[in-house]
């Protein structure tokens, strides 16, 4: 099972260890788009930035 992430806010006024995060997902500017294969890690990285980020599962 794979999940779609969409960066859709700046993360200017988050915390680095939030950047550090939303980079490690491969988001680069707002709009930005990756799909990765759906795990524990990737889950728990989403949810710490899921003020920043939009989330879809493919199938």
């Amino acid at each position: 099972m794979k999940i779609r992430v969409k960066l859709i806010r700046s993360t200017i006024s988050s915390l680095p260890k939030q950047r550090a995060t939303v980079r490690s997902l491969g988001l680069r500017k707002i709009g930005s788009v990756r799909e990765h294969e759906k795990s524990p890690a990737i889950l728990g990285m989403i949810k710490s930035v899921s003020h920043l980020v939009s989330v879809e599962e493919i199938k």
